[in-house]
């Protein structure tokens, strides 16, 4: 859950980040082009101060000019002069005519487009010029043209116009934007350590209720959620699944005895009564088909009882795992059966690994191992082999054993294992139908499965699979299980 919802928190976050960081950034442009722009036409108000006193065009006629209008335009120019020395920015002054006045450089002309023709235009008519378009960082052609125009009389009668270069001032914006994008970088970096955290304490205990959930489902029944983490939520969630874990395992507990209550306490009345039927047999004549079908009825309640107490003593006990030898242990129990399979006909046979060892309950492998062969014995006809093979397979070793009875369609292998369930065809088969739930549930209690599939051309194939590795025991979670 934690790799779906960090990304989307991080991409909230650069969302955010970046809608404050390109207004930041525009406007850090901004202000930087402002502050070059006011400069600029503060020189160009100087410079259309001295130039309001040369205004005065010379006539064709020599001497025309007087030697103090003379001082004036030679101050103008050298002003100009030390102006573009100084700061390298073009500046000059022009008659209406676009005639200059004086200019720096001298070859420095009115410009005739753009953004210069524009300014120049608008300080005519007695206006400072607008702003320039803004200039970015990569826009190593950009130039920012101010004018201002001279007035005299109430008459604008020239105009300053400055053409200055923006290298200086791309480089400052470039700089205050490399300080943004390292300040966005930091506020993200913290940001993505704060969603790691805000995903960990929200998830936490999202994680240790599914390890609960699970280790309950697979039957740790003392399971228990510590409800002191997380949001208030989570953790109200956690004391309810405490609580109903506690009634489930009440519940639970409860019909575990009943079973094993029930089967105990009816062993001595039914034993009783095949007691009796056996003394009532006495009297009745010998062959009576009656008194068979009552003996074998009881026989069979007999049976039932013992395997409903063999299960609820499997449903209670916890298993022992321990590091046994698979192969060494199913070769032992097909060596115990064969004689029952050799009496039938039955060629039973071990096939596979001389040692594979795996993390096992001994005891209950072996009564899981007894109830497969048997169930394979009992439908296997004579001449017809019945196979048991251990192999390693990954992380697990598995124990199959195939047989060549009459095997299950697809709707039956979906029941088997289904308590009291038997297949309509094999009702005469002597059997209570609790035989393999025993055998489920005593596997299940040490991390093992069992599955069913045919055996081609036909027959059933049983495998059993269980961990090569240790286990966590039933019923804990981290440090986070509660006691119960």
């Amino acid at each position: 859950m934690r790799t779906r919802l960090l990304p989307l928190l991080i991409v909230l976050m650069a969302g955010v980040l970046l809608a404050l960081g390109i207004p930041l950034g525009v406007i850090t442009a901004g202000v930087e082009q402002q502050k070059v722009v006011v400069d600029r036409i503060d020189d160009a108000a100087r410079f259309a101060s001295l130039a309001q006193f040369v205004t005065a065009r010379p006539s064709a006629a020599a001497g025309s000019k007087t030697p103090e209008e003379d001082e004036r335009l030679a101050t103008l120019r050298a002003e100009l002069t030390r102006y573009q020395e100084l700061y390298g920015i073009r500046a000059g002054v022009f008659y209406r005519d676009h005639i200059p006045m004086a200019a720096a450089p001298k070859d420095l002309a009115v410009p005739t487009d753009g953004e210069g023709a524009q300014a120049f235009s608008e300080a005519l008519a007695g206006r400072r010029s607008h702003d320039p378009h803004q200039v970015w960082p990569w826009d190593d052609t950009g130039r920012i043209a101010v004018a201002s125009p001279v007035i005299r009389d109430g008459d604008v009668v020239a105009v300053v116009v400055t053409d200055s270069p923006t290298g200086q001032m791309r480089s400052r914006i470039l700089h205050d934007w490399l300080l943004v994008a390292a300040g966005e970088c930091a506020a993200m970096l913290v940001a993505v350590a704060a969603a790691f955290r805000l995903t960990g304490w929200v998830l936490r205990p999202v994680r240790v209720l599914d390890a609960a959930s699970h280790d309950i489902a697979t039957g740790r029944m003392n399971a228990r959620v510590a409800a002191t983490a997380g949001p208030p939520e989570l953790r109200r969630l956690a004391i309810s699944f405490n609580e109903m874990a506690d009634h489930v395992e009440d519940v639970l507990e409860q019909q575990r005895a009943f079973v094993a209550d029930a089967s105990h306490q009816l062993r001595n009345p039914l034993s009783a009564l095949l007691l009796r039927i056996e003394l009532l047999a006495l009297e009745l004549p010998e062959g009576n088909e009656e008194i068979a079908s009552v003996r074998t009825e009881g026989k069979r309640l007999a049976r039932v009882l013992d395997d409903l107490l063999d299960l609820a003593l499997a449903e209670h006990t916890a298993a022992d795992l321990h590091l046994t030898d698979v192969a060494a242990l199913a070769a032992e129990r097909v060596d115990a059966w064969r004689p029952l399979a050799e009496d039938k006909g039955v060629r039973l046979t071990y096939e596979g690994h001389p040692a594979v060892t795996g993390w096992v309950d001994p005891v209950a492998l072996s009564s899981a191992l007894d109830a497969v062969v048997d169930n394979a014995l009992k439908f296997t006809p004579a001449g017809e082999p019945v196979t048991v093979a251990v192999a390693p397979d990954g992380e697990r070793v598995t124990i199959t054993v195939a047989d060549r009875g009459p095997g299950l369609t697809d709707d039956e292998l979906a029941r088997i294992g289904d308590r009291f369930w038997r297949s309509s065809r094999h009702q005469n088969v002597s059997g209570s139908g609790l035989g393999l739930s025993i055998t489920r549930t005593l596997l299940a209690a040490g991390g093992a499965t069992i599955a069913y599939a045919p055996h081609p051309p036909h027959g059933l194939e049983v495998t059993v699979s269980v961990p090569r590795s240790a286990i966590r025991p039933p019923g804990r979670i981290a440090a986070t299980q509660s006691p119960h």
